[in-house]
């Protein structure tokens, strides 16, 4: 578990024994040891099966987490510009974690159960600059409101099912409703004896769950909920999914250094947050939303070899670099290469041709709206 990893050893789930009786081939990921894939399944036959059918993961490296108090609400709309006041009881929303010159500290989902407790999903990977951030925001909130308090969920799992047939395999196993939990929607929800939160959701662009589970609990469930025709599914094919489904991956696609107006994230501001703005960062995060960012997050598809992180964008008139490749991979689904990156204002409409250096090579890429691969999520 976790809490008993020694310094500069790889941190394991409650799950690393699981994953390794199935036959997982195991790698290092935001410093815990995490599945590539599962015996001699690859990454692009389990892709297609989540596209097709229902997969597993395990995200339980992810952190957790509870904040309640009487200012629950305020605390959080000054450390991200969602309207969480307008947001309905146990629904989630996507939102992003702001610095004073609104750069993306991180990108996070935010589930209200009430007015005084929210429960927070956030990166692994940023860990170590998430708590001790959450911790001072919250010390320096406290002198001036009535006190909130932050609650990790320490060693708790959290499995993603997703996939088309997700819904029908989960629905065996339980006699709530789960038609009446349409897209960002949670409840607790009876699971053959076990009482678990589940959150319909994904980060694939399939319908799916997100399911929080006890420490205790979490094998337990694992089990249940990988009989055939689940597959279990590793980093491999959560990558390419993701990236089909237009999702940001942080530290590629999403930096302190990018604001939500230049990550396409806009739709994140409520038209409330927009007309009296109190959020960190806003001064910034204002002026790029009534003006216009200086470079703006793009899907395109490449030809040639696929462009990788890193690889330049050029305008293939002038043969200057306006921009660079954050994310990029051979589709599976889509049998061609897709990428994500940023580029200029101005060079950023849909249909436009640019050239990406893949190989020393300039190679022809025509931009795309995202996602990718259209998104199948249940909304009733």
């Amino acid at each position: 578990m976790s809490n008993t990893v020694k310094p500069g050893e790889l941190q394991r789930t409650a799950l690393y024994d699981f994953h390794l009786k199935n036959g997982a081939k195991m790698v290092p990921f935001a410093a815990y040891a995490m599945p590539l894939q599962y015996g001699d399944v690859g990454a692009v036959a389990s892709h297609k099966h989540v596209r097709e059918s229902v997969g597993l993961f395990d995200v339980s490296h992810m952190v957790q987490s509870i904040i309640r108090g009487p200012t629950a609400t305020e605390f959080l709309e000054w450390i991200t510009p969602s309207d969480l006041q307008s947001l309905p009881a146990y629904s989630s929303t996507l939102s992003v974690l702001l610095n004073e010159n609104g750069g993306i500290i991180d990108d996070l989902m935010i589930t209200k159960h009430a007015e005084d407790a929210f429960y927070l999903v956030t990166n692994a990977g940023r860990r170590s600059r998430d708590i001790p951030w959450f911790h001072q925001a919250i010390k320096e909130w406290n002198k001036k409101h009535d006190p909130i308090e932050l609650e990790i969920l320490a060693d708790w799992g959290l499995l993603a099912l997703q996939g088309p047939e997700a819904a029908q395999y989960l629905q065996g196993l339980t006699s709530f409703d789960l038609r009446e939990l349409t897209f960002g929607k949670c409840a607790w929800v009876p699971v053959e004896g076990f009482n678990l939160h589940v959150t319909r959701g994904g980060y694939t662009g399939e319908d799916g769950f997100e399911i929080s589970t006890p420490p205790l609990e979490t094998v337990d469930v694992a089990k249940l909920l990988s009989k055939s025709p689940v597959q279990l599914t590793g980093l491999g094919a959560r990558d390419s999914l993701r990236l089909e489904a237009g999702m940001c991956l942080y530290g590629h696609d999403l930096d302190e250094k990018t604001t939500p107006i230049e990550a396409g994230l806009a739709w994140l501001i409520g038209k409330r947050r927009r007309e009296n703005p109190t959020f960190l960062g806003h001064e910034k995060v204002m002026k790029q939303l009534k003006s216009a960012p200086p470079r703006r997050r793009v899907g395109m598809f490449v030809e040639g070899p696929p462009a990788r992180q890193g690889a330049k964008i050029f305008d293939p008139v002038s043969k200057k670099q306006i921009g660079v490749v954050t994310s990029g991979i051979p589709s599976p689904t889509l049998g061609k290469n897709i990428a994500m990156g940023y580029v200029e204002n101005g060079f950023h409409k849909k249909g436009t041709e640019l050239a990406v250096d893949v190989r020393d090579k300039l190679r022809k890429a025509v931009l795309t709206p995202m996602p990718f691969v259209p998104s199948h999520y249940y909304r009733g």
